[in-house]
């Protein structure tokens, strides 16, 4: 929508908040920057004097670190002492969600120590992790192997247990699913102190597929087996331009991984990543990879673009110059592909350092780069916290693929907000009913990107300010959201819970399935010991009263629609 056309909104108010936010810069620079390079360099070591120690010695230290786990359990007082939690600082989670249940009585259990890599199998194509490595960890040791994670969220920070509990999505979504997908084996501590090991096929089948989107509500995850995939040293990235009115730009995106004929397992057909950014209402890119070898990424005419150095153009702008000159081809590094979103936070980094993407900065201080999210979080206060919430989007709509046009109009008509990140996923049609679930029927329909066991999706990445925020009117943040929120329970989309929410009890459990997760809530004993996923992700602090009424909760859930078993 341009600006002509765009509704007239009373303007705002300025207060004291709006200047402090365009000069929070200073602080970035002096403060967060310095502050989050060391933390950056002194976490590397650590992985590095980790990655010394023989894998049998890691597995070792783990059983003695779950022992802690367990012992530390057995010590809570269910009379006095508050729902089960990690000791993990509210500010440290990646994720833009008020982590306010921390705020309230609670008994804490320390997992800091679950940050090693403990095996890579080759011969199983296995990586077992614990829940605090992250993703520039895992893919600093595979890739030199010619193996990956199947999906590589994009951010380093990300960590493992975050991406099961939570949600974690890449450019290989289409093939692989989501994050939690990928996952052969959880190894979870359970509310009495029992360690089990749950996959899809053992006697705790019913754990294994309720963990995701759980937010750690069911036990504590200690570690995970996540399916590994070769890859070869580079990434064949093709970035298309795409223009015309938003359908079309949706229609342009569907057709660069999905193929008309519906022979979407082909790999001839369908590339190994994909993504899309709008850039406005009118124009977009698509970017399709291909891994490539060494060799034939040198061949002579053949571009290499080592995305991954300080002082290269923020990426999000890179692809947007085949707005201009039209479609090209180059060679990226694996490695710094799969991290090329880390440096600038998606197109965030703009509106936290202005200049960041200028080239005398880049030059000069972009070694610093990126700062931590968490130490954004713990230098902003509450006034500040609050701004964001009001001023500002961060969001992923879950929607079909076939609803993707409408979800970017709603998106353009309530926050016209710009760049908007496209990443499809298979939604699999698993053997129970999980908190995220294709439409019934799905595979009758033989839409376009959709297979006979899985239906595609698209995230639908709604990160920075809205329009009439940078134009200085007024604009209700949490309304918006509201709006939101409503149209994917409308379209049987789904929103992520890393992100702020404005759900209620009953409208939650109107967009996600409670069956599974309430089945197993009872059955493993978590109910009284940790708190409810809506609980947990529920927005603002939590009372004395509501501590006590989870505390004490009924097996049975308010608002819940748990569909009985079938005959």
């Amino acid at each position: 929508m341009s600006d002509l056309e765009a509704p007239l909104r009373p303007k705002r108010k300025k207060i004291w908040v709006d200047y402090f936010v365009n000069f929070r810069w200073i602080i970035v620079i002096f403060v967060v920057l310095p502050i989050s390079f060391t933390l950056y360099f002194l976490t590397y070591l650590g992985d590095v004097r980790s990655e010394w120690k023989s894998f049998e010695k890691r597995q070792k230290e783990h059983d003695e670190n779950v022992k802690k786990v367990v012992k530390r359990l057995k010590q809570r007082n269910p009379s006095k002492d508050g729902l089960v939690c990690t000791a993990r600082k509210p500010y440290i989670a990646v994720g833009m969600r008020n982590v306010d249940y921390k705020r309230a009585r609670h008994f804490e259990v320390d997992l800091s120590a679950f940050r090693n890599i403990l095996e890579i199998d080759q011969e199983r194509m296995i990586a077992k992790c614990e829940p605090l490595v992250n993703m520039g960890q895992i893919t600093r040791v595979t890739v030199p192997m010619n193996l990956a994670l199947a999906v590589v969220a994009e951010l380093d920070d990300l960590t493992v247990g975050g991406l099961i509990n939570g949600y974690g999505i890449e450019g290989s979504s289409h093939k692989y699913g989501l994050f939690a997908d990928t996952v052969v084996a959880y190894e979870i501590v359970l509310a009495d102190g029992r360690v089990v090991r749950a996959t899809k096929d053992n006697e705790y089948s019913d754990l294994f597929y309720a963990i995701p989107w759980s937010q750690g509500t069911l036990g504590l995850l200690v570690s995970a087996e996540i399916k590994l995939i070769p890859i070869k040293e580079y990434m064949k990235l093709t970035y298309t331009p795409v223009k015309g009115n938003l359908k079309e730009l949706a229609q342009g995106y569907i057709d660069s991984f999905a193929p008309r004929d519906g022979d979407q397992d082909n790999d001839e057909k369908v590339p190994d990543f994909v993504e899309t950014m709008i850039y406005n209402p009118s124009e977009a890119v698509c970017m399709t990879g291909r891994y490539a070898s060494k060799e034939e990424a040198k061949k002579k005419g053949n571009k290499i673009n080592e995305v991954g150095w300080w002082f290269k153009p923020w990426f999000y702008q890179h692809a947007e110059t085949a707005l201009k000159k039209g479609e090209f081809v180059e060679y990226i590094p694996t490695r710094e592909y799969y991290h090329r979103h880390t440096r600038c936070l998606y197109w965030e980094g703009k509106l936290i350092l202005p200049f960041g993407d200028q080239w005398w900065f880049r030059y000069t201080l972009g070694w610093l780069m990126p700062p931590k999210v968490s130490l954004l979080k713990a230098t902003q206060g509450e006034a500040i916290r609050n701004y964001y919430h009001e001023m500002h989007v961060i969001q992923d709509m879950l929607v079909p693929l076939y609803k993707v046009g409408d979800a970017l109009e709603f998106v353009d008509r309530e926050m016209e907000l710009y760049p908007l990140w496209l990443c499809p996923h298979k939604l699999y049609k698993l053997p129970c009913k999980t908190m995220i679930y294709p439409e019934p029927g799905f595979e009758l329909h033989h839409r376009q990107g959709d297979t006979s066991y899985a239906q595609m999706y698209t995230d639908v990445g709604v990160y920075y300010a809205p329009g009439p925020v940078l134009r200085g009117e007024a604009f209700d943040g949490a309304e918006a959201v509201r709006r939101l929120e409503s149209w994917l329970i409308e379209n049987h989309g789904f929103q992520p819970q890393y992100a702020v929410s404005e759900l209620n009890e009953k409208s939650f459990w109107k967009m996600f399935d409670a069956g599974l997760y309430e089945q197993c809530r009872r059955k493993y004993g978590a109910v009284g010991t940790f708190m409810s996923v809506y609980y947990k992700c529920k927005k603002g602090r939590k009372t004395e009263k509501e501590v006590q009424e989870a505390e004490q909760a009924h097996l049975e859930t308010a608002y819940a629609e748990v569909d009985l078993p079938v005959d």
